[in-house]
């Protein structure tokens, strides 16, 4: 250790810090998963407004929401199709983004461990992992039971606004940086709920943009 009483004050803290916050994030990691959730949001706008309805009954008292566009389908049974093409496209579009995006954070953060010489998966990245699991679990629930009853316009926001609070929530177990994009995700949601003909673009904002402008900052900032 080095014999300045300075230096060793700034080891013992980075060494504290070390073992209590999940430190082997890449940003690599935030600018891949920008990248998969916007190559995702060009192939939902396709599937949601370039694909013909044909198999869909569109009920007269349909609304529609600043641009014109059907965002909230009130069917007169209360409930939707879960299993139609268009949401089971849909679905498979989410599960590949969130496929993509959590094994290449694996990746990513694996050969970041490894360099730092520490486990991937310790005691600071559970707690991490439940922190951050709890909300998007909840908020997953939250916006199958909107597609369910046909609010679809509000699925966007919400699933903002859920991952938002799981990244503040997980903050305090990672890196800092982590609870500044929380609050814009958070904020973004927020804003997006008096412009739910527009969700799919904030969904591209939060998930792609500010991913890869989070990813390119920490690349900067700890590599």
């Amino acid at each position: 250790m080095n014999e300045n009483p300075q230096n060793q004050l700034k080891e013992i803290r980075s060494m504290m810090e070390r073992s209590t916050r999940f430190m082997s994030l890449s940003g690599w990691t935030g600018i891949m998963a920008g990248i998969y959730s916007l190559l995702g949001a060009v192939a939902a706008y396709y599937v949601v407004y370039k694909m013909k309805f044909d198999e869909m009954v569109v009920p007269s008292n349909l609304e529609t929401y600043g641009n014109g566009r059907p965002q909230h389908y009130d069917y007169p049974n209360g409930l939707i199709d879960l299993f139609s093409e268009k949401n089971i496209l849909l679905f498979g579009i989410a599960a590949a983004v969130i496929f993509l995006s959590g094994t290449t954070a694996f990746y990513h953060s694996s050969i970041k461990a490894k360099k730092q010489g520490v486990q991937l998966w310790n005691s600071t990245s559970k707690r991490l992992f439940v922190q951050v699991a709890i909300p998007l679990i909840a908020g997953g629930i939250f916006c199958l039971a909107l597609l369910v009853y046909g609010h679809a316009g509000l699925i966007a926001p919400a699933m903002l606004i859920f991952y938002g609070m799981a990244l503040l929530n997980g903050s305090k177990y990672t890196l800092k940086e982590f609870h500044s994009l929380a609050l814009c995700e958070i904020g973004l949601g927020l804003i997006s709920l008096f412009f739910i003909g527009y969700g799919l673009y904030f969904w591209a904002i939060g998930f792609g943009v500010l991913h890869i402008i989070y990813g390119i900052l920490m690349q900067k900032r700890y590599n």
